[in-house]
């Protein structure tokens, strides 16, 4: 997961001992977006989507701090994969490892302990939808940390291949997305074995999409800290190197490679749209929890690429909290009819965009 990091000491939300209060109050300092998006899902689907991102989320801070040592970061990522087995134990390392937490992530990865225990508090069918999808992560996780760990601001490391991509997207998103349709499946007993095929052949792609649109936005700040998920093979393609993609000189080149990207990104889309269109009608609240990361991710992906400042160094692309409302409401108001979901996508889709010349108004 890309994001930056904030260096000033947090303080843990004040638990008076409650894990679940500990593990409520950290999620909307370690993502805005899911903690918005959780408040749409149903109780108990809430409480058991909240705890299995935050082990994500500790998944996800190991892979990511710079300054752990690569075999520290393989060993923290195999013993915190072996605690989410049935026989597993609390995995107090990270507390040790992460003793002096700089930013909310790392204090989330210190008290790893206590999303520990809320999930050993869970259902053994919840606790077997969760767990072999954590531990696929860190797994995939330990895999790149060895090629992150070469990343310098004044040396880029870039990924090879395009296979390389999909694959790092699978482990940090698809996995996500296969966990999440576990949890469905087992809330709602009207998803029925034709729902649930179809669900688990597009979970991926899901998580792939809005892994991508992430991707795409962030390429100028993951390029600072020395680091490139642009593949040097599609770079290759279109005659330069990931080391030229935010040159001014090669904005022809680099605007090739980015408009791949966000085709490949569109297909993963399209398919998350697929997902959600696939989720029983009687499953309102989790079509509103599906639904509003896509609907966000379509949007954004749409204003990527029309963008001309979007390889600059410091420049964000993203939606306004105005268009974050509307889309939200318009949301609460689609969510059960798929016609008019899948219209509103469309409409997301294609919003503002350049018109080129000869070309109809819509």
């Amino acid at each position: 997961m890309t994001r930056h990091r904030d260096r000033q000491s947090p303080r843990a939300p004040s638990a008076g001992g409650d894990d679940s209060i500990f593990c409520v109050g950290m999620l909307p300092r370690v993502s805005r977006t899911f903690a918005a998006c959780i408040r749409l899902l149903p109780p108990p689907l809430d409480n058991q989507v909240l705890i299995a991102y935050l082990l994500c989320r500790v998944a996800d801070t190991i892979e990511d701090t710079a300054d752990l040592p690569v075999a520290e970061k393989d060993r923290l990522l195999a013993l915190f994969a072996a605690s989410l087995t049935e026989d597993g134990s609390d995995p107090t390392a990270l507390a040790t490892a992460f003793a002096h937490p700089r930013t909310d992530d790392e204090l989330l990865a210190r008290e790893a302990s206590a999303v520990w225990r809320r999930f050993r508090a869970l259902p053994r069918p919840q606790r077997d939808a969760i767990s072999p999808w954590v531990r696929e992560m860190c797994a995939g996780m330990a895999e790149f940390a060895t090629i992150h760990s070469h990343a310098r601001p004044d040396r880029l490391v870039a990924l090879t291949a395009v296979a390389d991509l999909d694959r790092y997207c699978y482990y940090v998103a698809g996995t996500v997305g296969h966990l999440l349709t576990e949890l469905f499946r087992l809330h709602h007993p009207r998803v029925t074995r034709q729902h649930y095929a179809r669900l688990k052949e597009l979970a991926t792609s899901f998580g792939l999409g809005l892994q991508l649109t992430n991707i795409i936005k962030d390429v100028a700040d993951d390029r600072s800290r020395g680091w490139s998920f642009v593949p040097r093979q599609l770079c290759q393609l279109a005659g330069i190197s990931p080391e030229d993609l935010i040159a001014p000189t090669h904005r022809r080149e680099a605007g090739v490679v980015m408009n791949a990207l966000i085709a490949k990104a569109r297909i993963h889309l399209s398919d998350a749209l697929d997902y959600c269109t696939a989720l029983p009608r009687s499953q309102y609240r989790i079509r509103l929890f599906c639904l509003t990361p896509l609907y966000f991710a379509i949007r954004t992906l749409a204003l990527a690429e029309r963008d001309p400042a979007l390889l600059d160094p410091g420049h964000k692309v993203k939606i306004t909290r105005g268009e974050v409302y509307r889309t939200i409401c318009m949301t609460y108001m689609l969510a059960p009819n798929n016609h008019l979901v899948r219209a509103y996508y469309r409409q997301l889709a294609a919003k503002k965009r350049t018109r080129k010349h000869g070309e109809a108004r819509l």
